[in-house]
């Protein structure tokens, strides 16, 4: 049995999962230059001051992503180290407008991740998920037309979600954006909470009417959401190494999540942009189990939230559930 608990990955960004080598290997084969020595400087760069610096280096690295081979040699990267971490279902979000800017056709993106999707249970033994998240220091105006797109395409996609730099760009600005994916059907997640205050979590239920709420670790600075999240089992998708490397807590010890986990919470560890924060999902459990000292239960507890948040069929949540029981109770010690 693996060390840590099979589980599934909610919180996830495709683009953020360019490893320094692919991204000269991508570049080579487009015939790119690139500003950096080697992959090594490229890698010694993947340290931030904040959300902002980040973002400065996660949209300059993805201007490798031209073609659907890149793009499906990406995703195909992400899910063979994915199926190494224990994962056995990922709901992964990809920005279209990022690409679009570059001049790239949304089909290219869209049908080049999802065929990598296709067969990732076949080939890498995960079920998956496909979110298209929009970027929120972008006109809403923009989200919608690309979301109208989207749907006109019938792109295979389960839902939206909302990302990139949140202080300063509420949820509510996205309304009608919203509004519209769910009347064609779609699921509703959105940032809100990481850097963003907690009214940014309120409006994320209220205005945007979302299934789960990624981040929200400012939401135990409001008591009354709190209590809210816990009566409506909201689930929280935490990205432990994610915040420590931008700077929203200050280490790992200092992280909210036992805090979360004591008052109820429904939160889930997730890996958010692995390449750039440290970690895979298997590198987050290890090292909250390390810090915290968690236990086979707070593990399993943890793996168990993620897959009851899924957005999945009742036969594989019981498939996924069954298996992560079973990982426990081989790691629990029986009663005297």
């Amino acid at each position: 049995m693996p060390s840590l608990p099979p589980c599934a990955e909610l919180h996830l960004h495709i683009e953020g999962t360019l490893e320094p080598d692919l991204v000269f290997t991508l570049a080579a084969r487009n015939g790119i230059t690139l500003p950096y020595a080697d992959a090594a400087d490229l890698a010694a760069r993947y340290a931030f001051t904040d959300l902002q610096s980040f973002l400065d280096l996660y949209y300059a690295t993805m201007d490798v992503l031209r073609t659907e081979e890149d793009f499906a040699d990406m995703t195909r990267a992400y899910l063979r180290r994915a199926a190494a971490a224990g994962v056995r279902h990922a709901e992964i979000m990809m920005d279209p407008q990022a690409h679009l800017a570059r001049g790239i056709p949304l089909k290219t993106c869209v049908d080049g991740v999802a065929s990598a999707l296709a067969t990732s249970e076949a080939e890498f033994g995960i079920s998956t998920l496909l979110i298209a998240a929009f970027l929120r220091d972008r006109p809403a105006a923009e989200a919608l037309a690309v979301l109208r797109d989207l749907i006109a395409m019938k792109a295979p996609i389960v839902g939206i979600g909302l990302d990139s730099a949140e202080v300063g760009y509420p949820p509510s600005l996205f309304a009608e954006v919203y509004d519209v994916a769910r009347a064609a059907g779609l699921r509703c997640v959105a940032h809100a909470g990481e850097e963003g205050p907690p009214s940014y979590v309120w409006e994320a239920l209220d205005v945007l009417r979302v299934d789960r709420i990624d981040h929200g670790i400012r939401c135990l600075e409001d008591e009354a959401l709190v209590e809210r999240l816990v009566g409506e089992r909201v689930p929280l998708t935490v990205c432990p190494l994610s915040n420590v490397r931008l700077r929203a807590v200050t280490g790992l010890a200092d992280h909210p999540l036992p805090r979360m986990l004591e008052r109820g919470l429904n939160v889930s560890v997730n890996s958010d942009d692995p390449a750039y924060f440290g970690g895979y999902l298997d590198d987050n459990f290890a090292a909250v189990e390390e810090v915290f000292g968690f236990g086979p239960a707070d593990l399993a507890l943890l793996a168990s939230n993620s897959v009851r948040s899924a957005f999945l069929g009742q036969a594989r949540r019981d498939l996924l559930l069954g298996e992560i029981e079973a990982w426990r109770t081989t790691r629990t010690p029986s009663p005297m």
